[in-house]
């Protein structure tokens, strides 16, 4: 390539490369020079050297020369590097001349000049370009030789090497009182940090570490933000010539004073070990060292390079041996420069006759793992003209060339007129700012007219239809993801909540900051809890509470059963969020919910590929299908033993039948005359838009109540079979109800841009209508009007949209009037929200319908959306909780609970916001249905029962069930443990601090629960010691702190006694609604891996009991040894000895309570802490010979215990 004309200062080089060499060495060389440095050099065409090629013969492992190049003759190489982004070999030499080579071959890429006079000292490549830097210059080129940037140091500055902190930042060094942070994108120095005299010579940094190396003969340890000295190395007494650092080692050549003679090259290297900082055995060469550098391959490999080319290899850690020393042919000069390959293939040397060599232990060596393609330049083409016979005689004329001779203008030139640059005109300004705009100077100074949106410029945007269900999938791309244009529209109550877990779980995240209300809300951790907000709706319909929690069956996975033991513990929760894990674990089982899709996979739910809408609509037929099938003829509470499976499978009517339902006539018309009536019972409906007509594109102007109507009384032409014609016809489908449901459920079916378009319409439709009345509507007297506040703009009439701008982008009614009758059929039209219907309406069997539940699914490209609720909560709920009764609509959004206006839970905008689900429920539903409540969990729960394992014998068991006579009254204590599984493990991600962020929790599943008596004559004897089946894949027993084995949940195999999670749980549900007290150690966490909600005065938590505040929580093992001189969890844990004993310290905490109070075991507890930190919170061996083995052994103990 030539680079002719790049620099002013390359014309002086012309000499000196392109001289001859036959008549001796030219006067511009030096005269020092070695004429044997020019044996097997020879001259290219341009008369730049190059080497002889030779045939190269490498031994695989072995570092030998593989190629030696002259860049120019004479001149010292001082700088030498390898290009970290392409296979490229960079030199710069004392003249301030840089050129690359490239590839094993050496063959020469680009050569410039960078500086006139200075010599280059440091060469750094980068993505874009390459460094170079000089005594006061740092100046950038690209790889061809264009300048990019050029910084000049301040007067006196003597640099000496740079270190890139990151591809955005540099640090320069040398001999002065100061080092320079630079910022390679705006090109100018950030920051100045002094250091000591006589300065920064070398600088390294690893991963953890940043180190500088000092002429003094000391490195020191720096802090990379403050860059102040942490520690310091002393490592010679007279000057420091070169250190590296790898892993846990620093290894560091120099010079050693020696008497009068000065300084002398020190024969011993200095390693430290950075783990503990400080000095190990110094390490002795047979070499000069005046480099070094880490090699690392299979070990920690050190290559120490002497000025004079020799080279030997050794470990940091062992004794250098005098065969591995090999020597760099310099033809008597000295090595000036030397760097090693990223990857550690490849060794470069520059030395004092301007010959680079390089190095390497493979014959088709790489310098980069990873290196992308070096541009060359294209040849230079020529078009040549074809050669034309002109005797030729079918030789095409438009072969000629033919000249211009014509005086038409081309067809390129242009007119003057029309090449004249037109700049774009500013736009007018508003002749309502000049009219009152007054002139100070040369400023004007006018109020702003408000007459379009600040910083905002109308433009006309192009109509692309798009479909809703691609905002549903979040781009792969982090890019693309910013790119949503509908981003900022999603308030943040509305964007997807995450739990921010610390290293405490939840005990430190502030649930209250999302809820501070005292209703519940649900946690959405838990994979396929989407459908939360739906499990809110139903919670909130009360006779559906109450039903599905008088519902007891035999099934093992019962949705209404599983539902009843949710609602139970929503009804006692305080404003604390819960869990659907054990109802999300039976669903997860049925198999008509895998079949609809309804299950869905981690990645989808993680990645937002899910279509929520579709899939939220799919969930809410399913759920209310399944209640209907499992709650068929269960009027009161069923007993938990006696009630009867058979009665699952009949046809006969369920509450939610009655609830929901609605008995619908089909009816099917063929062409033939054929009339084909079906009934059924329908369960919700869905609705149908009008199809748009292909010509006119304008969509018509439709109430919702006429688009409810015809959804309900649907009708359709189909294929259908038909008996008479015995083949497939064209018939007219009709669908009429007989009667209306209590509770009215639509599925809205807005899954495309089409419906959107057709609700975001008939919302502008409303809105218009409902200005347009308000303006026909005579003018009322008014109140006195409200003061103005910072919101209102000026002249703005503050009462004249307070009505109807409520009512934008809403065309769901709030109420509606439904009545059906034999002449008309159905009747749907909107009624004024607060008036009543008159006697006579309600004697035609009218019946009024207000909105009470609102499903939208908000669009989030960020997070892939998520679904909410909007839920007129009844006076019912609020006495419970709040004891106030009253109305109101709130926001459910997982664990977030905020109370709305009634207009904002029935406006939609259709960007971000799309309704899903509507409920309407009939005015006073409720009264017809009884809302008791009566607990169908008895004592016949706790009574003996089958294991389900084949293997298991009497000979096996390990507890014995209570009698009825020992049935536990309220204030029993019982002791409980329980051991789980791992079904997921802890989804976490490490920060750039080292710290670790949990993003998901490891799922786990309970595996063995024990309760123990807590008094009586069998006080500490089991009745409980149940191994949960588990029928989900387990990725950890956690045998060591479990104790649960490999077959130990398997039916087929397993010796224990094996039961079902649900029959477990109604045993401990027995006795929590019996209002025992439960003893155990972490009890709030084996609480929430079972489900359960228990209150506050029914824990006594042993972790609590003994506990400082501030304090590290302490284990179980720990407090058996200090207090009741017991070895327990030797190997594994057994839940049954922790049981008994947490009952034994709770023995012992009322013991120490009732000698001497509170002060006393505060006492106590500090001693405690106190030997806990001696023993380093260790449990010695039983057979300890130290007087360690038991705590009794400290005199202080027995006078403290009073024991």
């Amino acid at each position: 390539m030539n680079y002719e004309g790049l620099d002013t200062g390359m014309g002086e080089y012309s000499p000196s490369l392109h001289g001859t060499l036959d008549a001796g060495i030219e006067p511009s060389m030096d005269p020092h020079i070695n004429r044997n440095l020019l044996r097997g050099v020879e001259m290219d065409s341009d008369g730049l050297a190059v080497t002889v090629p030779e045939p190269v013969h490498l031994l695989e492992g072995m570092f030998s020369e593989l190629h030696s190049v002259v860049s120019e003759v004479g001149v010292p190489v001082t700088a030498v590097h390898f290009d970290v982004q392409e296979e490229m070999l960079w030199m710069g030499n004392h003249r301030g001349h840089a050129t690359s080579f490239f590839g094993p071959t050496m063959g020469r890429y680009s050569s410039f000049q960078v500086q006139a006079t200075d010599d280059i000292r440091h060469i750094q490549s980068l993505e874009t370009g390459v460094l170079f830097l000089s005594k006061s210059n740092l100046k950038c080129c690209t790889r061809g030789g264009l300048v990019m940037f050029d910084y000049p140091m301040e007067e006196g500055a003597d640099m000496h090497s740079l270190l890139m902190t990151n591809s955005n930042t540099l640090l320069m060094g040398g001999l002065q009182n100061y080092v320079a942070e630079v910022d390679l994108n705006a090109v100018q120095e950030t920051q100045k940090f002094t250091v000591e005299v006589p300065g920064v010579a070398i600088m390294r940094q690893t991963g953890r570490f940043f180190f500088c190396g000092h002429t003094s003969g000391k490195v020191t340890l720096r802090d990379l933000r403050t860059f102040k000295t942490e520690h310091e190395f002393d490592a010679f007494s007279g000057s420091l010539s070169d250190f590296d650092v790898h892993g846990n080692l620093l290894a560091a050549c120099g010079f050693s004073t020696r008497g009068l003679n000065g300084l002398a090259c020190d024969r011993f290297l200095m390693v430290y070990d950075l783990r503990m900082m400080r000095a190990v055995t110094p390490l002795q060469v047979h070499v000069d060292p005046l480099f070094l550098r880490f090699i690392p391959t299979y070990t920690s490999r050190l290559a120490i390079i002497s000025q004079t080319g020799q080279c030997q290899f050794c470990e940091p850690t062992g004794l250098a041996n005098v065969a591995d020393i090999f020597h760099v042919n310099t033809v008597g000069h000295l090595l000036m420069s030397f760097d090693v390959s990223s990857s550690k293939q490849a060794l470069a040397f520059g030395d004092s006759g301007g010959c680079v060599h390089l190095w390497s232990d493979a014959p088709d060596v790489s310098f980069n793992d990873y290196s992308r393609e070096t541009e060359f330049p294209l040849p230079c083409l020529v078009d040549t003209l074809p050669q034309l016979e002109w005797n030729h005689d079918l030789l095409p004329l438009s072969l000629v060339p033919m000249t211009l001779t014509g005086t038409e203008p081309l067809l390129s030139d242009w007119p003057a007129a029309l090449a004249t640059p037109s700049p774009r005109r500013a736009p007018p300004v508003d002749p309502e700012i000049l009219r009152t705009m007054k002139t100070v100077g040369f400023i004007g100074y006018a109020a702003n007219p408000r007459a379009r949106p600040r910083n905002q410029v109308p433009y006309k945007m192009k109509d692309v239809e798009q479909d809703y269900d691609t905002y549903n999938q979040v781009p792969e791309s982090p890019i693309g993801r910013d790119e949503e244009p509908h981003l900022y529209m999603v308030p943040k109550k509305y964007r997807k909540v995450t739990i921010k877990y610390s290293k405490l779980g939840l005990e430190d995240f502030d649930f209250k900051h999302y809820n501070k209300t005292l209703f519940a809300g649900l946690e959405p951790h838990i994979p396929n809890a989407y459908c939360n907000c739906m499990i809110q709706v139903l919670y909130f319909l009360e006779p559906v509470r109450c039903l599905v929690q008088n519902h007891l069956c035999q099934k093992e996975f019962c949705l209404a059963c599983e539902l009843g033991f949710l609602f139970h513990m929503l009804d006692l929760s305080r404003g604390d969020p819960c869990q659907a894990s054990n109802f999300l674990r039976a669903f997860r089982t049925i198999p008509e919910a895998s079949a609809l899709g309804l299950i869905l996979a981690d990645s989808d739910e993680q990645t937002g590929k899910a279509r929520l809408g579709r899939l939220i609509q799919s969930w809410n037929r399913f759920i209310l299908t399944q209640l209907h099938q499992e709650t068929q003829e269960q009027e009161g509470p069923q007993a938990y033993r006696g009630a009867s499976s058979s009665s699952l499978g009949s046809s006969g009517e369920s509450a939610v039948g009655r609830l929901f339902g609605c008995e619908v006539e089909n009816s099917s018309l063929c062409r033939c005359g054929k009339e084909t009536v079906r009934a059924s019972l329908t369960l919700l409906f869905t609705m149908h838009y009008p199809e748009q007509n292909s010509l006119d594109k304008t969509i018509k102007e439709y109430n919702f109540a006429d688009i409810l109507k015809k959804s309900i009384c649907l009708e359709q032409s189909t294929q259908a079979w038909c008996e008479n014609c015995e083949k497939y016809q064209p018939t007219v489908q009709t669908r009429n109800i007989r009667c209306l449901p209590d509770v009215l459920v639509i599925n809205c079916e807005v899954n495309s841009a089409k419906e959107a378009e057709f609700w975001k319409i008939q919302a502008e439709y409303a809105f218009a209508r409902a200005r347009r009345k308000e303006e026909s509507e005579p003018a009322m007297a008014k109140e006195a009007p409200l003061m103005p506040t910072e919101w209102c703009l000026d002249g703005e009439d503050l009462c004249s949209a307070e009505g109807s701008e409520d009512l934008r982008r809403v065309w769901t009614a709030l109420t509606l009037k439904m009545s059906i009758s034999k002449t008309q059929g159905l009747d749907v039209s909107s009624w004024p929200e607060g008036e009543e219907l008159s006697a006579a309406e309600e004697a035609d069997g009218a019946s009024l319908y207000d909105l009470v539940v609102t499903v939208p699914h908000v669009l989030d490209a960020r997070t892939g959306g998520n679904l909410v609720a909007h839920i007129k909560v009844g006076e019912t709920y609020h006495q419970r909780k709040e004891g106030v009764t009253h109305q109101q609509w709130y926001l459910f959004n997982d664990f977030l609970i905020e109370p709305v206006d009634k207009t904002e839970a029935a406006q939609f905008d259709m960007s971000w916001k799309v309704p899903a689900i509507l409920y309407y429920a009939k005015r006073n539903y409720h009264t017809k249905y009884d809302l008791r409540i009566k607990n169908p969990i008895d004592a016949s729960v706790l009574l003996t029962e089958a294991s389900l394992a084949r293997k298991q014998r009497k000979t096996h068991a390990t507890f014995i069930p209570l009698m009825v006579s020992e049935m536990p009254q309220a204030g029993d204590l019982v002791g409980l443990d329980a051991e789980f599984v791992t079904l997921n493990q802890e989804e976490a991600e490490l920060r750039s601090d080292g710290t670790k962020s949990t993003i998901k929790p490891s799922q786990m599943s309970v595996a063995r629960i024990t309760c123990v008596r807590g008094q009586g004559a069998n006080e500490g004897v089991p009745f409980i010691d149940d191994y949960i089946s588990t029928q989900e894949q387990v990725v950890d027993y956690l045998t060591q702190y479990s104790g649960i084995k490999p077959g130990d949940l398997d039916a087929k195999i397993s010796s224990k006694h094996l039961t079902t999670l649900k029959s477990t749980y109604l045993k401990l549900r027995f006795l929590i609604d019996t209002g025992v007290r439960f003893v155990g150690h972490g009890l709030q966490k084996d609480f929430r891996v079972i489900n359960l909600l228990v209150l506050k005065d029914q824990v006594i938590d042993t972790v609590y009991l003994f506990h400082l505040p501030r304090k590290r929580m302490i284990s179980l093992r720990f407090l058996a040894w200090y207090f009741l001189d017991l070895s327990i969890q030797g190997e594994t844990h057994d839940s049954i000895e922790d049981a008994r004993t947490a009952l034994q310290l709770y023995r012992k905490y009322l013991e120490l309570s009732r000698g001497g109070g509170a002060d006393e075991v505060r006492k106590v507890l500090k001693g405690l802490y106190e030997k806990g930190r001696q023993m380093d919170w260790k449990v010695p061996d039983a057979d300890a010979g130290d007087g360690r083995g038991s705590p009794k052994s400290a005199a202080a103990f027995p006078a403290v215990l009073g024991l």
